[in-house]
């Protein structure tokens, strides 16, 4: 089994989700939002580093994943989603979990078949994935779409290349 973190940066709301996965099995641990409000700049990325950090603590994952930054209608705000990003991927970096990046495109498409899909659909996938009774809120949604995409990438790439996961979810050659 291994658990990965999805996170679903941003400036004000970030999204994390934490998944199980063994082979194509896909099972829901936890999932939130770190609200940040109206603080500071600065106070808000300390927020998502602590936040996340403590995320990893409690749960131990194996890997992470994040949305990769794309370029809406204001600069100013792709900017601050990158240093988000940043604070994220360093906390990650901290206990040496190694990060995936996919664009909003790929998870979109890994989890609905098309990168143009609604946030709605992209919610009831993964509600149907995981087999929740509810919808998760709109982050932490896109949170878990990106952990499993993760998880559904790595399932992939394994069986392509003719390895299995072994003991704590390190890669081992098929014999």
């Amino acid at each position: 089994m291994t658990i990965i973190l999805g996170i679903d940066p941003g400036s004000r709301l970030c999204g994390y989700g934490l998944i199980s996965a063994r082979g194509n099995k896909l099972d829901y641990l936890a999932s939130g939002v770190i609200k940040m409000g109206a603080s500071p700049f600065p106070e808000r990325l300390h927020t998502i580093f602590t936040d996340i950090s403590d995320i990893i603590e409690e749960f131990a994952p194996a890997a992470a994943a994040i949305e990769d930054v794309f370029m809406g209608k204001n600069a100013s705000s792709a900017l601050k989603l990158g240093q988000a990003r940043g604070a994220a991927i360093v906390a990650c970096t901290r206990y040496d979990l190694p990060v995936a990046e996919y664009s909003p495109r790929r998870v979109k498409q890994a989890l609905v078949g098309k990168g143009q899909a609604e946030k709605s659909q992209v919610q009831q996938m993964v509600k149907s994935l995981l087999g929740l009774a509810s919808v998760p809120a709109e982050d932490a949604a896109d949170a878990l779409a990106i952990a499993i995409c993760h998880a559904t990438t790595e399932s992939t790439l394994i069986r392509m290349a003719g390895v299995k996961a072994g003991r704590r979810g390190r890669l081992q050659a098929s014999d």
